[in-house]
């Protein structure tokens, strides 16, 4: 069993993916973030950079006491290994998806999230025009280099589904908070179109629609985890797209179907009035 010590941030989400894809058991430890929790010494013990995410592996492949590890995407990288999945082992393979990995920790998640807080912040601590303009400028240039990347490929590494793809997944979901009203971002075709291909898996609806409700009820309460159950199968729709998938669109994703006018678009705009006030079409 692992535990995932997780808080509901794009940091967070990098890692609750993979077990959902793998079927992998864990449970949730929250860690509130907001209060100051990951600043507590039990946590301080797991990572001494008190950031979230980290696990604790309880029954690592050395046979040996539990394990921890911190950093999404050292924590991605050590998931990866132990179930041999998403993480091609041979040596050009490997290596195609390790540099894309460490791409996004290290140059489109810490952009993308300067970006986002200076525009947040505004004025309000002085003139924020050249942050902002620095920021959104890297942006774009990741932007390009992504669209760039997925103009004749499926995934980042290739025609397969990987790492690479899932450290990226939670960022492409919240491209309408990382200032695209600012930027056009729907002019990065493929970026777009690769963002939703990842949304569509079936694994992305049914975790949220199961773990939705548990998560808030387990983050209320601050008392722990709950156990891992099993997946939900996503129903199929006439439209290719699953029920499930379209139930949990949310405003960035449906900037991202709205920048190629798919058939998915179609199904969003069916359901938006159940779903309503959640999201506007």
């Amino acid at each position: 069993m692992i535990d995932l010590h997780y808080w509901p941030t794009p940091n967070g989400k990098k890692v609750s993916i993979f077990p959902e894809e793998t079927d992998t058991p864990y449970r949730l430890v929250p860690v509130n973030i907001g209060r100051g929790d990951q600043f507590k010494p039990d946590y301080l013990r797991l990572n001494p950079n008190h950031r979230m995410p980290a696990i604790v592996d309880h029954a690592p492949a050395d046979g040996g006491g539990p394990l921890s590890v911190f950093e999404s995407g050292a924590i991605l990288f050590y998931l990866a290994e132990k179930t041999g999945k998403f993480w091609p082992q041979d040596l050009r393979g490997k290596y195609e998806v390790t540099q894309w990995v460490i791409w996004q920790m290290a140059n489109r998640g810490p952009k993308l999230g300067e970006a986002g807080h200076f525009r947040r912040l505004a004025d309000r601590e002085g003139d924020q025009s050249y942050a902002v303009r620095r920021f959104t400028d890297e942006a774009n240039r990741l932007y390009g280099v992504l669209n760039m990347r997925l103009r004749d490929r499926r995934y980042l590494a290739g025609d397969e589904f990987t790492i690479a793809d899932i450290v990226s997944y939670p960022l492409d979901r919240q491209l309408a908070g990382t200032g695209s009203r600012h930027q056009r971002v729907q002019a990065f075709q493929a970026m777009v179109r690769g963002g939703w291909r990842k949304a569509r898996r079936p694994a992305r609806p049914c975790g949220r629609r199961r773990s939705r409700h548990r998560q808030q009820q387990a983050l209320r309460r601050g008392t722990g985890a709950y156990p891992q159950d099993p997946l939900q199968p996503a129903r199929p729709s006439r439209s290719g797209l699953s029920t499930g998938s379209a139930k949990e669109i949310r405003f960035s994703e449906l900037r991202l179907v709205q920048a190629f006018n798919g058939p998915a678009l179609a199904v969003a705009k069916a359901l938006a009035p159940a779903l309503r006030p959640r999201i506007t079409i």
